[in-house]
């Protein structure tokens, strides 16, 4: 079973890029699930309804978040009614949505989906994400051996012990959240495919995604200015893991880039 596992999509330059890659790579390496981090969608921040339906519908089978997926109000109604768009599972009960849940692909495989938030320099403090990856994967467990847990966070310290923590209880353990992508792909010695952060799918030349400027202004300043989505050098960034069905295990694992070759003249929001 081959999963592409995308990172931040930020905003509409984020979105074109799903559009215009994701189709010819399930048909170019034979993909059989697709999941992107959707917490940055809409405006470079939150999601909503048409949003999510655009990732969906340009072949992204499952949306993951974190912090930032409360930000558009749509998102509430969209969490509590599709099972495809998750929250991290470390909030508490009463959030609207879900942290977990099984897609059956179209080639027929069952494949369990975990999102979990850190703890370390996030805002708000969430539950343990370790403790909630217990819980979360005695129910998976019973569907499927083939889980996989986007580990929404700040830290790569903090995203390196959870990938130890269930190396062998899960297919792979992926982080999101930084926007920048690091080189520490790697299958765990049980069997558990790791990369501390995948990147951003969205406009590369720009402070994780927003206008250069804008963000420099801020840290010159320190008082908040208004910060827009960038453009151009519009890029994404996946993991690409093959798992066998059979036992969960992952078998290979590596990173996927792919840029644009001509400026995105619609990129801003619309």
């Amino acid at each position: 079973m081959k999963a592409l596992l995308i990172g931040d999509v930020v905003g509409r330059p984020g979105r074109v890029a799903i559009e215009r890659f994701v189709i010819p790579l399930r048909e170019e390496l034979g993909l059989d699930f697709v999941s992107a981090n959707c917490e940055n969608v809409a405006g470079g921040t939150g999601v909503t309804p048409t949003t999510a339906d655009e990732l969906f519908r340009a072949g992204v089978d499952m949306l993951t978040s974190g912090n930032h997926v409360w930000r558009k109000k749509e998102a509430l109604e969209l969490l509590k009614l599709d099972h495809r768009v998750l929250r991290p599972a470390n909030y508490p009960e009463t959030a609207p949505g879900s942290g977990s849940t099984v897609i059956t692909t179209l080639s027929g495989h069952k494949v369990g989906v975990l999102n979990v938030q850190g703890r370390v320099f996030m805002d708000p403090v969430t539950a343990c994400p370790f403790r909630t990856a217990e819980k979360e994967l005695e129910r998976l467990r019973l569907v499927t051996s083939m889980i996989i847990v986007d580990m929404h966070a700040e830290a790569t310290s903090e995203k390196v012990a959870l990938g130890w923590f269930l190396d062998g209880k899960v297919s792979c353990v992926f982080g999101t959240h930084t926007h920048i992508p690091t080189a520490d792909e790697r299958i765990l010695p049980k069997g558990t495919a790791f990369l501390s952060d995948v990147g951003m799918t969205g406009p590369y030349d720009s402070v994780i995604g927003r206008e250069t400027p804008q963000i420099v202004e801020r840290f010159l300043s320190g008082i908040p200015v208004k910060s827009e989505v960038a453009q151009g050098n519009v890029q994404l960034h996946a993991l690409l893991v093959d798992i066998d069905p059979a036992t969960g295990k992952a078998t290979h694992v590596e990173r996927v880039r792919r840029v644009l070759d001509e400026a995105v003249v619609d990129a801003r929001e619309r």
